[in-house]
């Protein structure tokens, strides 16, 4: 609120986070905190002792329903390893939520999808900053999984069968160094041409937001030379 000057300073903000019912304020790394000055906006009377409570309520019964103040032995899930998280039903249920998450804006005389039985004899060229680049998959406030567990569209690819080539054209999202007579190399000898671009959060994240559209550096680039 103070950001968007709704309010002038963190204890107005308290005190109008708190009678607005807000409970819970995300800091991290910040030293001075909006609800640092609670105990400020109690003594001047600008909350009440009783609706403080009333906040704080729900934060400390959630935390006891997910077993916070528990004893660790008690807790089933510190027994869960790598073996529970990527077993074979939870990886198939991640493949189905992928799967049905995708958003195709274009699909020109039904070129999609690739059938392994299609692609017998043909060569393809997988280029891009995200076309094997495990570090760059994830958005902002993902998880860091287990690099063995990551398939990149390349290693999506060859699983296929598929003759796969590759090269990047630029090693990172942010395409500065653009390496285009490689690119050129790799996508003409190819029948079919899958190109990754995008930004990750090299390149964006919150609080670092673009000022337009544009594909960052040399991708524009790299995609008109893939395309010619």
């Amino acid at each position: 609120m103070l950001g968007h000057h709704y309010t002038r300073t963190f204890l107005e903000t308290a005190v109008a986070s708190v009678n607005a019912g807000c409970n819970l304020e995300l800091s991290y790394g910040m030293r001075n905190n909006v609800f640092m000055h609670i105990p400020q906006a109690l003594a001047m009377g600008n909350i009440t002792l009783q609706m403080l409570r009333d906040r704080v309520r729900p934060l400390f019964y959630t935390r006891m329903r997910l077993g916070e103040f528990d004893p660790p032995a008690m807790n089933p899930y510190s027994s869960l390893d790598l073996s529970v998280v990527q077993s074979p039903e939870h990886r198939n249920l991640s493949l189905e939520a992928a799967v049905k998450s995708f958003v195709l804006l274009k699909n020109v005389r039904g070129t999609l999808p690739l059938r392994a039985q299609d692609l017998s004899g043909q060569r393809l060229a997988v280029v891009g900053p995200f076309a094997d680049n495990p570090r760059v998959l994830f958005g902002d406030y993902a998880p860091v999984p287990e690099p063995q567990y990551i398939y990149t569209p390349r290693r999506g690819l060859e699983m296929l069968g598929a003759n796969v080539s590759f090269t990047a054209g630029c090693s990172e999202p942010r395409c500065q160094q653009y390496s285009r007579a490689e690119l050129v190399r790799v996508v003409g000898a190819a029948d079919v041409v899958l190109i990754c671009l995008g930004t990750g959060i090299d390149v964006e994240t919150e609080a670092k937001d673009r000022s337009d559209l544009s594909l960052p550096g040399h991708q524009l680039e790299l995609l008109q030379d893939a395309v010619q």
